[in-house]
């Protein structure tokens, strides 16, 4: 860790580092200060909980392969007392191995290597879906491309023009707004929306899914909107 933590004076959010790769590290740091986050470092699971514990960031970018506790772990840990957003840097890059860092609590997953931008762009949502979460910004009505939901009435729209759905199908957007830009697994969807007794249906679960694209999506074979993670969930397009 840092020997003299949150010493950087940039105003902007503080992303904590949990990374024990340092030639990484090395390149990541000065990256973030870049683009305006203030960057702490962490080289294993234990320092990185302590930090959290004592500094609250506001993000985490997070090594599955750390050297004491496994980053699953340090995860799971997290979920027991902090909402704090978790992005994955991993280069575990199995769809079990997502699906597992997304079912424990963490908010994204990148496969090592990766772009900086999208490190960016996942890092942007991660923090805006924060905000949203503490009532910091509330947002009563979500917007991409076409389609327009607004929350408070739970009303739907595609190109101006109102869509019904039923209630099973507005329960499922309305959870994949909640969570734009993020992955939503499979399990997650299927127990926020049908519950606990229904996680293994999947194919339920894609029929549904379905059913959306083609009320809402205006080219339901190329989807825009909807992202299908394969093998992991379903994600809601967000504009960057």
């Amino acid at each position: 860790m840092s020997a003299k933590p949150l010493a950087e004076t940039t105003p902007g959010p503080l992303v904590l580092l949990v990374e024990d790769e340092s030639q990484l590290r090395r390149f990541l740091r000065p990256s973030l200060l870049a683009h305006g986050y203030r960057v702490e470092e962490a080289q294993t699971g234990e320092e990185g909980l302590s930090f959290v514990r004592q500094y609250n960031p506001d993000l985490v970018l997070l090594d599955l392969g750390l050297p004491d506790v496994d980053g699953l772990e340090v995860t799971r840990r997290l979920r027991q007392w902090s909402n704090v957003p978790v992005v994955v840097l991993s280069a575990r890059g199995q769809e079990q191995d997502k699906v597992a860092a997304l079912d424990a609590g963490a908010d994204d997953y990148l496969t090592k290597p990766f772009g900086l931008p999208e490190l960016l762009a996942r890092i942007r949502v991660a923090l805006r879906h924060r905000l949203q979460q503490e009532g910091i910004s509330p947002d009563k009505e979500f917007s991409y491309g076409p389609l327009r939901v607004d929350l408070s009435t739970r009303r739907v729209f595609v190109e101006g023009q109102e869509v019904t759905l039923t209630a099973i199908e507005y329960k499922l957007l309305q959870v994949l707004v909640q969570n734009a830009g993020k992955v939503v697994t499979h399990r997650q969807l299927l127990n926020a929306v049908w519950g606990p007794g229904h996680s293994d249906q999947i194919q339920y679960l894609r029929v549904y899914m379905a059913h959306l694209r083609r009320k809402l999506d205006p080219n339901p074979a190329k989807p825009r909107i909807f992202q299908t993670e394969t093998g992991i969930g379903y994600r809601l397009r967000v504009d960057e």
